[in-house]
C-alpha cells in the first residue's frame, strides 16, 4: 500500500509534513499572493525607473539598433542588410511607444525580483524550500528569460526584420516598405518577450515534474510530436523563411532535451522526499 501511494505522490495526511502553507485559509493565500505581487511589481517599478534614466541608450542603441544596416549582428550572422525607414502615422503615436516600451524594458529589468516573489508563493506548494533554494531557482527563471531575451533580440529580429524591409510584391519600385514606428516596436516587443517566455520550457519542465504532472518518460514518448510542434511554433514567430525558421527550431528543440533532463532529476528529488516521508530512508 505504501508502494502505490509512494508512486501515486500522494502520502497520507496524517504523514504528510506539515508546513505554514498548509494550515493558510484560502483567503490567506490571496492576501500573500497580493503582497508577493506588490513586492514583485516594486522591481519592475525600480527597473521602469532604471529604464527612464538611460532612455536614451534604450531607445537610440538597444531599439533602434536593429533598423540600421550597421547593426553588429547583421555582419556576425552574414544578412545582407539595408537600413529600415521608420514612420509615425499618428499624433501620439511616438509618445505612447515610447513609454510603452520603457514600461517592458523596466519588466524585463526588473524581473528577477518580480521572478523570486512569484516563485517564492508557489514554491512551498511544491516542496519545504530553504531560502536559497528559492533564491536557485528564481535565478534560473531570470536565466532562461534572459537568454530567450538574447536570442529574440540578436537572432530572431535581425532576420525577421531585413526578410519584411527586402520584400516586395512587384520590382517596378512602386511600392516603398516604409515602417510604421508603433508596429516596430510592437513586433520587436512581442519576438523579444515570446522568446523569453519560450525559455522558460525547462523551469516549466522543473515545476511540473515536482508536482507530479510530469515525467521524463512522457516527454521522451512525445519527442517527435514535439520537434513538429517546434517547427509550427518557429514558422509562427519567424517570417516565411526556411533558414530563420530552423535557425529558430533548433535552440526550442535542444530545450525541450534540456526539459527531458530537467524533468528526470525532478522526478528523483521527488521520489527521495517521499520515501524519506513514509520514512523509508
Amino acid at each position: 500500500m505504501k508502494e502505490r501511494q509512494i508512486m501515486d505522490g500522494t502520502p497520507p495526511k496524517a504523514q504528510q509534513p506539515k508546513d505554514r502553507t498548509d494550515q493558510m485559509s484560502f483567503l490567506e493565500h490571496l492576501e500573500e499572493l497580493r503582497w508577493r505581487l506588490i513586492k514583485g511589481m516594486i522591481g519592475v517599478v525600480i527597473g521602469v525607473i532604471g529604464a527612464f534614466i538611460f532612455s536614451d541608450f534604450i531607445i537610440d542603441t538597444l531599439l533602434l539598433g536593429p533598423t540600421r544596416a550597421s547593426f553588429f549582428m547583421y555582419e556576425i550572422i552574414r544578412v545582407d542588410a539595408i537600413d529600415l525607414t521608420l514612420q509615425s502615422r499618428k499624433l501620439p503615436g511616438q509618445f505612447f511607444t515610447y513609454w510603452g516600451m520603457l514600461f517592458i524594458s523596466g519588466f524585463i529589468i526588473g524581473s528577477p525580483l518580480f521572478f523570486y516573489q512569484i516563485w517564492a508563493f508557489i514554491a512551498p506548494a511544491l516542496e519545504k524550500q530553504e531560502r536559497w533554494k528559492t533564491i536557485l531557482t528564481a535565478f534560473f527563471i531570470t536565466f532562461f528569460f534572459g537568454v530567450g531575451i538574447a536570442f529574440g533580440y540578436l537572432i530572431l529580429v535581425p532576420f525577421a526584420l531585413q526578410f519584411f524591409a527586402n520584400f516586395n510584391i512587384s520590382d517596378s519600385g512602386l511600392v516603398r516598405n516604409d515602417f510604421d514606428i508603433n508596429a516596430y516596436f510592437s513586433s520587436l516587443a512581442m519576438w523579444v518577450v515570446s522568446c523569453g517566455i519560450i525559455f522558460q520550457v525547462p523551469v516549466l519542465s522543473y515545476g511540473l515534474s515536482k508536482a507530479g504532472f510530469l515525467t521524463p518518460l512522457f516527454l521522451r514518448t512525445y519527442r517527435k510530436h514535439a520537434i513538429i510542434l517546434c517547427l509550427v511554433l518557429a514558422a509562427f514567430l519567424t517570417p516565411p523563411d526556411p533558414i530563420s525558421q530552423v535557425l529558430i527550431a533548433i535552440p526550442l528543440v535542444i530545450l525541450y532535451e534540456i526539459a527531458i533532463g530537467v524533468s528526470a532529476i525532478a522526478v528523483r528529488q521527488r521520489t527521495k522526499e517521499l520515501r524519506k516521508a513514509f520514512g523509508e530512508e
